[in-house]
């Protein structure tokens, strides 16, 4: 379903951090248009019914403190545990398990005010002292640690409120509480991290039944739900599919009700069947939409020369992927964030101009010999047709670029200490785009043999700055305009090869599977149907009969 395919936790602190910064190595073909394809309004919601929904990997563990969480374990996971606040239909912050969450000394402290009489599925009440606790397993984790890095001190002040306090103003604080950060557990899943790993805990519309590792994951209505009236159906029966074309057959067979999917020739087939009235297709669109890219090591040679950057820019054709790859279906990037996200802002990224790379590299090499350098992915079918294919259009330009397959926690920990080329990736659908902070900062920056968080290890001093400057500031306004800058570097700099949006994550259902298309949150708001990564909530949905 995600980037990254997860079978068990990983177990050293550079395969565990690597989860943070890369979306996803495994990437597949996918891209396109957003919204819902299908027939009929939603109707009246009637309770009831069993969801059988099939996934495309495994959760590596469901402790929000210890496992890493890949968009599967939200999926499944997030049925069962919920964070502080949501991400809204706009990708703007929403309070959840949070009733308010206030800034304090211009962002540099914030108050957490808890809903009341909230209980985990367990009958133990959510309260200041179990988000304390929480915050403070992630701060001492080596999953998060780095992340939460800013923040000087948790305080549960009385019942029902929690003071954090930072070393300096954090924008987007309470974005970052969206996400594994600000997922809440009661404190004997912190005391037992082994059993809350494979039986998770919390607040959420379902409770766990049953879990057989690599096959399914199954949910119960959970009778004590905050949320009166909620959830509709009695449980989930989450179904592991690793192969695309099995999971499709499932659902068209009846053995699905519902399947997430990043396949470009799902999208093509099944948004002709929504068409038609026979299925329902959900999609994602704007800030949460990841990018494909090829990351280049800037720390080393040749890649640590511009001319070679722009060169390698200059000779990728992002329409021929688009083309070729992606059934004509997605969007050319020019950066991290599409046209439709609120921060996009247009600017000169190197044109397709075979010549002009040609012309780059000849110059290069006359000076310091062949741009000689390796790409690496993992062994997926569509990750290696994406290398294969600019394999090509770099050799052309006269680079001579070898491709070498890699298990994905292998290519990751090189990613991190920088023991690597060129790689192929996707990533960036944070809903705030200080959610990048520690990708591109300088100080996130180690020396080649050092865990780097910012593994193209791009040093500048004007991106740096930008990034410091949206993070301090509460000024929309202020922080679009540092989001400019940091666009603009990033066009100048390449430390970063991009190729196209991919939006064709997408759910796709049976036409009786409903609830998805569009629901309120806790404070009235409008919900988000999809992220990036097709995950999504389920206590709204239900199923007409």
């Amino acid at each position: 379903m995600g980037a990254i395919n997860e079978r068990r936790p990983w177990r050293t602190v550079a395969h565990i951090v690597s989860a943070l910064m890369l979306g996803g190595l495994l990437v597949a073909c996918s891209g396109g248009e957003s919204g819902t394809t299908g027939s009929g309004p939603e109707g009246t919601p009637v309770p009831g019914g069993k969801l059988v929904y099939g996934v495309g990997a495994d959760a590596g563990g469901f402790h929000p403190a210890k496992d890493t969480f890949a968009p599967q374990t939200y999926t499944m996971g997030g049925t069962i545990i919920e964070a502080l606040t949501t991400i809204d239909g706009g990708g703007q912050w929403r309070p959840l398990l949070a009733e308010a969450i206030t800034p304090g000394r211009d962002g540099a402290e914030w108050t957490i005010k808890l809903r009341k009489g909230i209980t985990f599925s367990t009958g133990e009440p959510l309260d200041a002292e179990v988000v304390k606790a929480n915050l403070d397993a992630q701060r001492k984790s080596p999953l998060n640690a780095l992340v939460l890095a800013p923040v000087r001190s948790v305080e549960a002040v009385d019942p029902s409120t929690v003071k954090v306090t930072l070393t300096g103003p954090w924008a987007s604080f309470p974005s970052t509480l969206a996400g594994q950060i600000g997922m809440i557990v009661p404190k004997a899943s912190l005391a037992d991290p082994a059993k809350a790993s494979r039986q998770p805990v919390g607040t959420g519309p379902f409770v766990f039944s049953n879990y057989t590792p690599g096959n399914r994951f199954v949910v119960k209505k959970n009778p004590r739900y905050w949320q009166k009236g909620l959830p509709y159906l009695d449980g989930i029966d989450f179904r592991i599919l690793p192969d695309f074309q099995t999971r499709a057959q499932t659902l068209e067979s009846g053995g699905l009700s519902a399947m997430a999917t990043i396949r470009d020739n799902d999208i093509v087939k099944f948004g002709k069947l929504a068409e038609q009235g026979s299925y329902r297709m959900y999609r994602v669109a704007g800030m949460t939409v990841p990018e494909l890219y090829f990351t280049l090591n800037t720390a080393v040679a040749p890649l640590d020369d511009l001319r070679v950057r722009k060169a390698l820019a200059h000779a990728t054709d992002r329409q021929a992927f688009i083309k070729t790859l992606r059934s004509s279906l997605t969007k050319p990037a020019d950066g991290p964030w599409s046209p439709d996200s609120p921060w996009y802002a247009p600017g000169a990224y190197p044109a397709y101009d075979p010549n002009q790379a040609k012309a780059l590299i000849a110059e290069y090499e006359k000076e310091k010999g062949p741009v000689k350098f390796e790409l690496l992915s993992v062994p997926d079918q569509s990750s290696i047709q994406n290398a294969e294919l600019v394999q090509d259009m770099w050799n052309k330009a006269g680079a001579e670029v070898t491709i070498r397959q890699g298990e994905q926690a292998s290519l990751i920990q090189q990613a991190l200490t920088g023991d690597y080329q060129s790689i192929v990736a996707t990533q960036y659908t944070a809903p705030d785009p200080d959610g990048e902070y520690r990708y591109w900062h300088s100080a996130f920056a180690k020396p080649v043999g050092q865990v780097s968080l910012n593994t193209s290890r791009i040093k500048d001093e004007q991106l740096s700055a930008a990034l410091d400057k949206g993070r301090r500031t509460l000024d929309q306004e202020a922080r679009k305009q540092s989001y400019a800058t940091v666009q603009q570097r990033l066009r100048e700099l390449l430390p970063f090869i991009w190729v196209d949006h991919l939006s064709t994550n997408a759910v796709i259902t049976k036409p009786n599977v409903r609830g998805l298309a569009e629901y309120k949150l806790p404070d009235g708001s409008t919900g988000k149907p999809l992220n990036g990564l097709s995950t999504h909530r389920f206590e709204t949905i239900w199923i007409s009969r």
